[in-house]
């Protein structure tokens, strides 16, 4: 029996992303950090992306220009899970020319454009790389401004507030079930890095009934 604690409890659908991104570029936030706060909802809504992960990657684990465009994803970086398996190292292909997460165009667009050299990817206006709180206040101020409710799995919709980069992880989850041909709950695991396919299951069953 699924752990119903565990479940994902908020998610957004593909035009709330398009609602972010488009946010991202209001007069509401800083020209020089338009083209970042977009480009980080590119990359979670593609990648899934653990907050704690996003923080930590380098411009240089980024190949756009191989075919297809890949992150690389070194294991010091990512989650340890609560077992002995230690994760290992990763390639994730990126989206092309997709309208809601064309993660590539808008990576290029932002580094032709940083306001400032940095080896990490995302680097604060403080300090050579955003934290993971900085993150969160840039999704969730972007989800106020769009006025994106997240779907709750009470039914309904939550808070602007609400939506985390966590709520964009769940996401990416619903859209490959949803919306996209072919995937299947291991699919998503492999997306979303999970040690055991009964995380997957315990997360996002639900998912088929929504």
């Amino acid at each position: 029996m699924t752990n119903t604690h565990t479940r994902a409890q908020a998610w957004l659908k593909p035009r709330q992303v398009r609602d972010l991104r488009t946010a991202a570029q209001s007069d509401e936030f800083l020209p020089y950090l338009r083209d970042r706060n977009e480009a980080i909802v590119a990359m979670l809504y593609d990648t899934g992306l653990r907050v704690g992960e996003l923080v930590q990657i380098d411009v240089d684990f980024l190949h756009l220009d191989d075919d297809p465009a890949y992150l690389a994803i070194p294991a010091h970086i990512q989650k340890d899970y609560p077992t002995d398996r230690s994760p290992s190292y990763e390639e994730m292909n990126l989206a092309v020319d997709d309208s809601t997460y064309d993660t590539v165009s808008r990576l290029r667009s932002y580094l032709n454009n940083r306001w400032r050299y940095s080896e990490a990817l995302f680097p604060s206006r403080q300090a050579d790389r955003m934290t993971t709180e900085s993150v969160r206040r840039v999704v969730r101020s972007l989800a106020v401004e769009a006025d994106v409710r997240p779907q709750s799995i009470e039914g309904g919709a939550g808070d602007p507030e609400d939506v985390t980069p966590h709520t964009l992880r769940h996401s990416v989850a619903y859209r490959m079930l949803h919306k996209e041909d072919g995937y299947t709950l291991y699919d998503v695991r492999n997306r979303l890095r999970h040690a055991t396919i009964k995380t997957t299951e315990d997360r996002y069953d639900h998912f088929d009934r929504i």
